[in-house]
């Protein structure tokens, strides 16, 4: 027996654990989401079993196993994935020798209805009706292994784990109209299945009453009892079926009241679970019966104002299941009713009278109180996608979700696939409006992006651009900017723009505006080199750029009523008890947009943070929000918690931008490589060291020098101006190597995070051997697992055997190689980011080593990203790399090399002094 009481040795250790989804399609048991997904140690221990032997295995296992304790949201998501297959199984099981795979094509309105309320766990925003397929057949396969172990008996299997889930019985219940009969409008049969036949393998069904023939002529009374075995079971539990198993009656054919048929509708999950097959008229589901609706209709009639300012109309309507209309008469006739099955325009429906009345009285008052105070568009989304209901303290929330729906009214209805759908709008498109004023052509889908925030913008709604790093967030949003200045009339005095940001992203800003908008005027508050007494003109400049680390510093900034606050980065107010995530939300603004490139489905009170800063309400309280979903959970409510999240989806869903590399629409749009400059800023120490350095070089060649001598000083000095722009710590050769120290570590963090979060891989080149451990020892925090590494002195044979790791798609998430060692001959197409720590200045080597991602057998796009120091020598020999056409062989050898020992002294010295004002990214 594979039964599994999980409780008896249970432990009251806890430990973190997850079921987690990988890009490439591979479910994996994941301990890096601390204190997420709690269970004792004695059930993480069994499901290590599990998946052990095959992911497949694993599910399928998991589906089939019943465990007392509580699993948390990610294991009950896929064990349900699991329990559709196990179900579907079942039913297509014809004989003990034969195993029908069930199309899932059949299913994928409950597999889409899965998906809708699938918990914010991590890696669900991969999971589609593609990787559903690939999973199911992986079931089946497994499947038939597993069977190996009971001889091939599905019956013995399953039993195995759960009596529920045995099928021996193969008893028919049947249930179909009687139409002839408007008495008996119903007739029942019992059935069982005598074998399978040759011409079509469909199971053969004869009427009960057959067996008692079969089985005594063959005097096999224990086979009689064993098919009527199932029926007894559900005898236990259905008074109504065994009133008529006593009766002698099972074995008859039925003629049945409307009553009684809705009596056994009722009791089909019993029957089920006994071990019986139930065939029922294609109109009825268990799960959701058919049903007169109260169908409250938001915002049928345009407005005069638009997005948060709108107050939306409010209509009661009445509807048949299939969403046709019915006058108030024939509502009121359904009420007065008392049968529970009634039949109205020749649809059959289950009737509660009492329940549909209180609901009906629910939705009147609300009704009353919008004529009183307007119904605003937030509010409208709460009650449309169900949400609102979650938080009211009263005892009808069942009965408003099963006897009433709301809908979207026809003006509602296109502002809202408006935003759910840009790229479906035949609307102008907003790249043509900035005509000339946008250095650059959009994507289709950043014109779509554009067009989403443009919509946003005037309809006073806030949003979050969610796009997949390398996607163009931020010249989405530059182009928004463009077309705002556009749009507003000169004469008239606009508020300024914030956006706040991490310091290390100001050169990435400030490239990219001076690159594709240079006449956005922009001023930089950071570090206090912009003292209060020079503020600007607001209304001369189109944008503020600012850190979240100055917002606190600096009092004008909260005191500033701003149009547009733009957070990059936002996962920075992810957590909204800190100090700086209160005071962002205390800015005083017209409209707020977040930019993330981490999926912001893992944890819910982060997204709950993220709405409360750009859409203040619409998710509710804090306390509310959560307590919620943490009582469900605790209650064990699947259902409950399944309902819940597919309702925050559906609210969320307007606000929310999100592509991803990897979506059909977007991969043929991308180049198979994209190369970004990633600039970083120094911190105080740096610019000390390498002020010292320029000063220490100016002096030394004041002296003579012979050519070799002082070819060797100027290289000298070229390395140390290097290390010093990786950390001081690596010039200097003591202390302790701490992000905050180097701009490079922190972005490198920053970067890396989102890369972590996302669960894709990176491979980090450095021609300094010295500074891997440290980067090793960095990135190892930032993603919770050992990384690999490679140099010069790593022996041939270990090459090969981390490379074989690296490629797994489990193995380690990051690679830290050495230029010139990592450069060539190695395939390391995990990756699908390729960072150049620091540069070799010649175009050949850095394209060599990016090639051991972008290479033959890559599937994914992959992102480059080269590290530059602002006002450093290394921006300066980037720019002069970009210009190379231009430039003589003095300055470049054969291979585009960068040759600084032959520069004049005034050249040289020209080349590597420090821009302060650029190094802190002020300018």
């Amino acid at each position: 027996m594979i039964q599994l009481e999980v409780n008896k040795k249970k432990s009251n250790e806890l430990v973190s654990l997850s079921l987690s989804l990988s890009p490439s399609g591979h479910l994996y048991l994941d301990a890096t989401q601390k204190n997420s997904e709690m269970i004792s140690k004695s059930l993480a221990e069994i499901l290590h079993s599990f998946f052990s032997i095959s992911e497949a295995v694993g599910l399928l296992r998991l589906g089939l196993t019943h465990f007392d304790e509580v699993l948390p949201p990610s294991f009950l998501f896929w064990r349900q994935f699991s329990q559709i297959f196990i179900t579907e199984m079942c039913k297509h099981a014809h004989s003990e020798d034969q195993l029908v795979l069930p199309e899932i094509a059949f299913l994928a309105e409950e597999i889409n209805h899965l998906m809708a309320q699938a918990p914010f766990i991590r890696g669900i925003d991969y999971f589609n009706q593609e990787m559903a397929c690939q999973f199911w057949a992986n079931l089946h396969k497994a499947l038939f292994e597993e069977l190996n172990l009971f001889k091939g008996s599905l019956s013995d299997y399953l039993a195995g784990f759960d009596s529920s889930w045995n099928i021996l019985g193969r008893v028919c219940f049947h249930l179909a109209e009687n139409k002839n009969n408007a008495r008996y409008p119903f007739a029942f049969l019992a059935t069982y299945t005598m074998g399978v036949s040759k011409k079509n393998a469909q199971s053969q069904h004869l009427p009960l009453a057959k067996a008692l023939e079969v089985y005594a002529g063959k005097n096999q009374k224990s086979l009689l009892l064993s098919l009527l075995r199932p029926v007894h079971r559900a005898t236990e539990t259905s008074v109504f079926l065994k009133h008529i198993v006593d009766s002698g009656k099972i074995f008859q054919t039925l003629a049945w009241s409307a009553q009684e048929a809705h009596q056994f509708l009722k009791e089909i999950p019993s029957f089920e679970l006994a071990g019986i097959t139930v065939r029922v008229p294609n109109w009825w589901n268990t799960q959701k019966p058919p049903r007169p609706m109260i169908r409250i209709k938001l915002g049928e009639k345009e407005q005069s104002q638009l997005g948060v300012n709108a107050l939306l109309d409010f209509e009661v309507h009445f509807s048949l299941p299939t969403g046709e209309a019915l006058s108030f008469e024939e509502f009121d006739q359904v009420l007065n009713q008392s049968a529970q099955l009634v039949q109205i325009r020749g649809q059959w429906v289950q009737v509660d009278q009492l329940k549909l009345q209180e609901v009906l009285s629910h939705w009147k008052g609300i009704q009353r109180q919008v004529k009183k105070q307007g119904l605003s568009f937030t509010q409208g989304l709460r009650l449309l996608s169900g949400v609102a209901h979650f938080e009211e303290k009263n005892e009808l929330k069942e009965e408003i979700n099963n006897w009433s729906t709301v809908v979207e009214g026809d003006w509602l209805k296109a502002t809202l696939a408006r935003l759910r759908h840009p790229e479906a709008s035949n609307e102008e498109n907003s790249q043509i409006i900035l005509k000339k004023s946008l250095k650059a052509q959009l994507r289709p889908y950043q014109a779509q992006g554009l067009k989403w925030l443009w919509w946003l913008y005037n309809m006073g709604l806030g949003g979050c651009l969610a796009d997949d790093m390398g996607l163009g967030k931020t010249i989405q949003i530059i182009a928004l900017l463009l077309l705002v200045k556009q749009k507003n009339k000169p004469n008239k005095k606009n508020r300024p723009h914030l956006l706040i940001l991490p310091a290390s992203l100001i050169g990435n800003w400030q490239a990219e505006i001076s690159r594709f908008a240079p006449n956005l005027s922009c001023w930089i508050a950071h570090n206090g080199s912009n003292p209060e007494e020079c503020l600007p003109d607001f209304t001369q400049v189109d944008l503020i750029i600012t850190t979240y680390g100055m917002l606190s510093r600096v009092p004008w900034l909260s005191e500033t009523a701003w149009d547009m606050v733009i957070l990059d980065e936002a996962q920075a107010i992810k957590n909204p008890s800190t100090k700086q995530t209160r005071a962002i939300k205390l800015l005083t603004s017209r409209i707020r947009f977040v930019l993330t490139g981490t999926p912001i489905e893992n944890r819910l009170l982060d997204l709950w943070s993220l709405f409360d800063f750009f859409a203040p309400g619409l998710l509710g309280s804090n306390r509310a929000f959560g307590e919620y979903a943490k009582k469900l959970k605790k209650d064990n409510n699947t259902e409950g918690l399944g309902q819940f999240y597919a309702a925050v989806r559906r609210l969320v869903n307007p606000y929310i931008l999100r592509r991803l590399k990897s979506d059909k629409g977007i991969i043929g749009d991308l180049p198979d490589k994209t190369e970004m400059k990633t600039y970083c800023t120094l911190s105080q120490q740096q610019i000390g060291l390498y002020q010292q350095a320029v000063n220490e070089l100016s002096t030394q060649l004041e002296t003579p020098l012979a050519e070799i001598n002082r070819r060797g000083l100027v290289m000298s000095y070229i390395l140390r101006f290097k290390q010093i722009c990786n950390h001081p710590v690596q010039w200097l050769g003591h202390g302790e190597y701490t992000e905050e120290l180097s701009g490079k570590f922190l972005r490198l963090k920053e970067l890396c995070e989102e890369i972590a979060e996302k669960q894709e891989k990176v491979l980090i080149f450095t021609q300094f051997r010295e500074v891997i451990p440290t980067l090793l020892e960095l990135l190892k925090q930032v993603f919770k697992r050992e990384g690999l590494f490679l140099h010069g002195q790593t022996p041939v044979k270990e090459r090969t055997k981390r490379v074989a790791q690296f490629q797994e798609d489990q193995g380690p998430p990051f690679f830290v190689l050495s230029l010139k060692a990592g450069g060539v001959g190695l395939n390391l197409t995990a990756a699908s980011h390729v960072i150049h720590f620091d540069r070799w200045w010649n175009p050949a080597v850095e394209n060599q080593a990016t090639d051991r991602a972008f290479r033959i057998g890559q599937k994914k796009n992959v992102l480059v990203h080269k590290f530059i120091c602002l006002g450093t020598v290394e921006e300066k020999i980037d720019k002069l790399l970009d210009l190379k056409k231009d430039l003589s062989n003095e300055l470049l050898g054969k291979d585009n090399e960068v040759k600084l020992t032959e520069l004049s002294d005034a050249d040289l010295l020209n080349m590597v002094t420090l821009d302060i004002h650029r190094a802190l990214g002020e300018i």
